[in-house]
């Protein structure tokens, strides 16, 4: 059998490639899988940046396998280190996460692509949370959808399980670009290629401080920023001198990530 998960790693550059014809659904299976993958790419100082996508044009994937639901899979069992689809709820993922939406992105599809920190979307990808017709909650687009875009227009999408295209989409800030389907990976790697070559102690301590203060007031949040050790780091990093001395010298610096 051809393995679920198909992965590619260029340089500092991970893909990742959820490959489940037809529809690329994932199983308890498939996500553990995904999981053990992040949190590979999390652990590993040679990845820098991660992308995933969905095999074929039709579908970035359709979410949970209804197959295996139909035989027996619960809504409670094991789904690996990440929660469904690998990266929803794996802990302290300080790294970048480009999501190359090549389809339909539906259910957990959906949950998957917003748990990425920049979105890439071909003109022909819609997208759609239709848990509400099978009886089930959408949990993490339920929790995170309202944090994307506009309440109503979040509870609206999560209570009536409507598609929404790709324009639509990136009306409300759901994606940050719209591609022709032939430059999506292109694109996506372009990006993920710029993204390597800078200080990637910088990215780590972005992170971490989005994830820590979503739900804090302003003013609190700096105490916050200054408690974490990837800020600490940052702030005594060689990397800071590196950044100050190109700037003065007028030349590119030479990030060491340390």
């Amino acid at each position: 059998m051809n393995k679920p998960i198909k992965t590619k790693i260029e340089g500092s550059i991970l893909e990742v490639t959820i490959d489940r014809p037809k529809a690329n659904a994932i199983d308890s299976k498939t996500s553990i899988i995904l999981g053990d993958i992040f949190a590979d790419f999390r652990d590993n100082p040679k990845l820098k940046v991660a992308i995933i996508t969905g095999g074929g044009e039709k579908f970035f994937s359709a979410g949970w396998d209804l197959k295996a639901v139909n035989e027996g899979e619960a809504a409670d069992a094991d789904y690996g280190v990440g929660g469904f689809g690998g990266l929803q709820e794996l802990p302290n993922m300080n790294k970048p996460i480009i999501s190359a939406v090549n389809g339909i992105a539906c259910g957990g599809g959906f949950e998957i692509m917003i748990s990425a920190d920049i979105i890439i979307a071909a003109d022909h990808a819609t997208f759609a949370l239709p848990e509400i017709n099978v009886g089930v909650i959408a949990d993490a687009a339920t929790i995170k959808l309202r944090r994307r875009i506009p309440y109503h227009v979040a509870v609206e999408f999560l209570m009536t399980g409507r598609w929404m295209d790709v324009k639509e989409a990136k009306h409300w800030g759901l994606v940050n670009e719209i591609v022709d389907k032939k430059d999506l990976l292109k694109r996506s790697w372009e990006i993920a290629d710029k993204i390597s070559k800078g200080p990637n102690l910088i990215y780590s301590s972005i992170k971490e401080v989005l994830r820590e203060t979503e739900n804090e007031k302003e003013i609190p949040s700096f105490d916050i920023l200054r408690s974490l050790e990837t800020v600490k780091k940052v702030y005594g990093s060689e990397d800071l001198k590196e950044g100050a001395s190109s700037f003065v010298k007028k030349t590119d610096p030479n990030w060491k990530d340390k």
